[in-house]
């Protein structure tokens, strides 16, 4: 069994989830939830959540602010005055679980970020490497809440064809979504149409293969003031 059986789920209360835009999109559509149901911004100043690779998006209402784009918290029942990711279940502590146990709700539908932990990809991009958990979170160094993983991982504790996997796609979906933040920032624009940018975007990945593509012909939604990211292909009607 890995650490995660029958764990309180403290990375879920101490850590904020980045979302890349294609885990927006798989959320709202297999489980049927809106953008505004589970997502937020971050405020991220000190990198303490992108730490230099998750892209940071900038708004027109907070002008120098970097964001990144998470899932929410909610208030724990378990740890009253802490949060928790607004999607993990909990149970109440038992004598032989004093810290309770939690799950994901969503689990399968995860984002990628919940997917990878605790590994990344190896500079070859073959291999999946385990990193080290610390036993408590930095974000309050003394509330049980935010005590991490019950004992170290082992490679056993992780699949060696899923996890390579999900990471090389985690990877490949980072930097697509750092061209999106690119295009993004260039010109930020209000938080509330945020959403549909990203609908417009990863919606119009897909296109017919054609010798050569009619410009012309090529209509994007109108009710968004904003010009399609350069980098995507044009889509025709």
């Amino acid at each position: 069994m890995s650490p995660c059986h029958g764990c309180h789920a403290g990375c879920c209360r101490a850590f904020a989830v980045p979302l890349t835009g294609a885990d927006v999109l798989r959320i709202e559509r297999r489980l049927g939830l809106n953008f505004w149901e589970f997502a937020c911004r971050w405020e991220d100043h000190d990198h303490a959540i992108s730490h230099g690779v998750v892209p940071q998006f900038f708004f027109d209402d907070a002008p120098g602010v970097p964001f990144v784009i998470s899932l929410m918290h909610a208030e724990s029942e378990t740890f009253p005055g802490t949060s928790k990711c607004r999607f993990l279940t909990e149970q109440p502590r038992t004598a032989e679980h004093p810290l309770g146990q939690a799950s994901c709700s969503i689990h399968g539908e995860h984002p990628m970020a919940c997917r990878v932990f605790p590994t990344r990809l190896s500079d070859s991009g073959q291999l999946a490497v385990l990193y080290d958990v610390p036993a408590q979170s930095h974000r309050d160094p003394d509330h049980e809440a935010y005590r991490l993983c019950p004992r170290p991982w082992k490679p056993d504790d992780v699949d060696p064809v899923d996890s390579v996997a999900n990471l090389v796609v985690m990877n490949f979906e980072l930097k697509f979504f750092h061209q999106v933040a690119t295009s993004w920032n260039r010109s930020p624009q209000a938080w509330a149409i945020f959403p549909e940018f990203l609908r417009m975007v990863y919606e119009n990945r897909v296109i017919k293969a054609a010798p050569q593509v009619d410009e012309s012909a090529v209509t994007w939604p109108a009710t968004v003031p904003f010009t399609p990211p350069a980098f995507l292909p044009r889509k025709v009607a």
